[in-house]
């Protein structure tokens, strides 16, 4: 009998798919370091002594816990066994894990984006309420217990607010998680699609949209729209800026589902108070756990506690996926939901 692939499996205890578990574990030889194995110093002491030997993939299947090593880096990534193959990781956002290092060194790096797809559409639903109706005036007034504060939203607050139907939704990357906004916002709200994106969806995805305007322009994009959702993982670079924020058309509208680094918080502060953007909803923010003061504070933003893709469902399908991808790759050449495919430098044999 071959000897079965090894997982290093770094993190807690998987807690919802025991039957697909049962499976994982049978297929391969499951390594599981110490809560004080995944310390960096001590994580990096392990893999420099080869205190795991050889292994092929690594499996992260809670976002909470498995990343105490920290960054995923140059520094980390090359002590790697040259048997690793494959990471496979809870969570749509990667910004802790140089993707292109992993691809230099053979390494195919998964995410769990397509499991939170659904979750972070939702809340993104909720935030495109928020921006189009100013909740926040009216959610506030409501907690403040003052009778006066109550009134002056109940009475003046609909003289701000608009419905989303018919208005422009425009989408900056539409994988995953942005063409499943896409399909909610289109069915639920009557909103029109427009998008920027690398690579131009085919004119069958578009149409399932109701016929989503493609702008190769990210400029052209921001004028047009009439709500703005940032959906597209972090390249390394502040996006948002204030000269982005000023090619928005006036009065425009914007939503972070992303990353809080791609946003220039304090452009985005400068065009609220300038009026040129009427509205903001924030699931993320750039300096986490920290909240930007004066954006918390401000009476037409909604901000939220980077919890879009928050709900058991998520990840119950992150344990899944994780799981599912290394399967994929290792048993049948073939990763489910790879990020870095594009940056690998040829297909490496197992």
């Amino acid at each position: 009998m071959l000897p079965k692939f090894r997982v290093l499996h770094i993190g807690d205890n998987i807690k919802y798919n025991h039957d697909v578990y049962a499976r994982f574990a049978s297929e391969f030889e499951i390594i599981q370091p110490s809560a004080e194995e995944r310390e960096r110093e001590e994580f990096v002491r392990a893999l420099k002594e080869r205190r795991w030997g050889d292994f092929h993939a690594i499996f992260r299947p809670f976002w909470n816990t498995g990343g105490e090593m920290g960054r995923w880096d140059s520094e980390l990534i090359p002590l790697l066994p040259k048997s690793v193959k494959v990471m496979a990781s809870a969570g749509a956002g990667y910004d802790w894990a140089d993707v292109d290092v992993f691809a230099k060194h053979g390494i195919t790096y998964c995410n769990g984006a397509a499991a939170s797809s659904e979750s972070v559409a939702d809340m993104t639903l909720f935030l495109i309420l928020s921006v189009f109706r100013n909740l926040t005036w009216s959610h506030r007034a409501a907690t403040s217990l003052n009778p006066q504060s109550f009134t002056d939203a109940h009475k003046n607050s609909p003289l701000t607010a608009r419905n989303p139907r018919s208005h422009t939704l425009g989408i900056i990357g539409l994988g995953q998680i942005g063409y499943t906004i896409a399909q909610k916002a289109h069915a639920a709200f009557g909103m029109q699609i427009a998008y920027h994106d690398l690579i131009r969806k085919s004119p069958e995805q578009e149409s399932r949209v109701g016929n989503a305007t493609y702008y190769a322009d990210l400029a052209g994009l921001l004028g047009a729209a009439d709500c703005v959702v940032v959906a597209t993982p972090f390249a390394g670079q502040t996006l948002m800026t204030l000269e982005r924020f000023r090619q928005f058309k006036k009065g425009g509208r914007f939503i972070n589902i992303a990353r809080g680094s791609l946003v220039d918080e304090e452009a985005l502060v400068t065009v609220l108070d300038e009026g040129h953007l009427s509205a903001a909803g924030l699931d993320v923010h750039a300096n986490e756990p920290f909240v930007h003061p004066r954006l918390a504070a401000h009476p037409r933003v909604m901000v939220m506690a980077h919890n879009a893709g928050g709900t058991v469902d998520t990840h119950i399908g992150f344990e899944r996926l994780a799981m599912e991808n290394i399967e994929g790759l290792l048993l049948r050449g073939k990763a489910l939901t790879p990020v870095n495919a594009h940056l690998l430098p040829s297909k490496s044999s197992l």
